[in-house]
């Protein structure tokens, strides 16, 4: 792993580019949010509070949500703990880039986890081996996006009240277009488009339900098909009569004691890529 400063740099210059695209799609959430603070029972800084220390976006929505409705505190830490549930599965497709790292930098990074960061550092990290990978790009998206969100956040508190019904413009629709920039550029297999189909079609049906219950369990189910389409296959019994000796292709196909090679049993590794598409605010 390179440690060279200018080294350093480059990469976290390189993280920040890569987000600019997801930090364009942020902006128009993070005005809106603050926008909606001026109207509701919070305080300014109460709002800029909830991003500086939570910075999660659909979470923060819908906290704001409950408290305008004067839900108990055990009901919005819930929900919101239900809506971010979809980290773990962030944190697990991660972590065997990041274990190598120190539990300082590995907290740090965490709380920089956002879906659009996720979609930036699992594109950087996927071409390189785990283990020979530097934080500093992560670093360099996470610290960007941050900001990003601080900034949008203070100009919809600022000014948003400026611009009365700015939530009904339909502006929230530059995160739909992220996420699904995030989303489509990862179906490149039949399971990637069985997962996401299945996470998608059943958070539409399930909506409903209370306490985003439904998007938790549209998050299982396509994590869960995703993982089924990624195990290994059975291999067929053969036709060939018992006393056969070995074809040459079969020879190729298995080891010792008729274990698959690397080559054969390589799509076992594909389960982890499932965690991709499995549902991700």
């Amino acid at each position: 792993m390179p440690h060279h400063p200018s080294h350093r740099f480059r990469e976290f210059i390189a993280g920040a580019r890569d987000t600019i695209p997801m930090m364009i799609g942020a902006a128009p959430f993070g005005v809106i949010f603050g926008t909606l603070v001026t109207s509701g029972p919070l305080s300014l800084w109460h709002g800029q509070l909830m991003s500086l220390a939570v910075f999660a976006g659909s979470a923060q929505f819908i906290a704001l949500g409950l408290i305008a409705s004067h839900a108990s505190f055990a009901v919005i830490w819930a929900t919101t703990l239900i809506v971010n549930l979809r980290h773990v599965l962030y944190s697990a497709t991660l972590a065997p880039y990041v274990s190598h790292l120190p539990m300082r930098w590995r907290l740090v990074l965490g709380g920089l986890l956002t879906d659009e960061v996720f979609a930036v550092a699992w594109a950087y990290f996927r071409g390189h081996a785990p283990g020979d990978v530097s934080p500093w790009h992560f670093l360099g998206s996470g610290l960007s996006m941050y900001v990003n969100w601080q900034i949008w956040t203070l100009a919809g508190l600022l000014f948003g009240a400026a611009f009365p019904g700015l939530q009904s413009l339909g502006l929230d629709f530059a995160m739909v277009a992220t996420f699904i920039a995030i989303v489509v550029p990862q179906l490149v297999a039949v399971r990637y488009l069985a997962a996401a189909a299945t996470a998608g079609t059943l958070a539409f049906f399930w909506q409903g339900w209370p306490y985003k219950l439904g998007l938790l369990g549209a998050v299982a189910a396509g994590v869960a098909v995703g993982v089924a389409l990624s195990l290994p296959r059975k291999p067929r019994p053969s036709r060939a009569a018992p006393d056969a000796p070995p074809t040459a292709q079969s020879a190729q196909s298995t080891g010792p004691a008729g274990r698959p090679t690397n080559e054969a049993s390589a799509t076992c590794l594909s389960c982890h890529d499932a965690h991709a598409t499995g549902g991700r605010p």
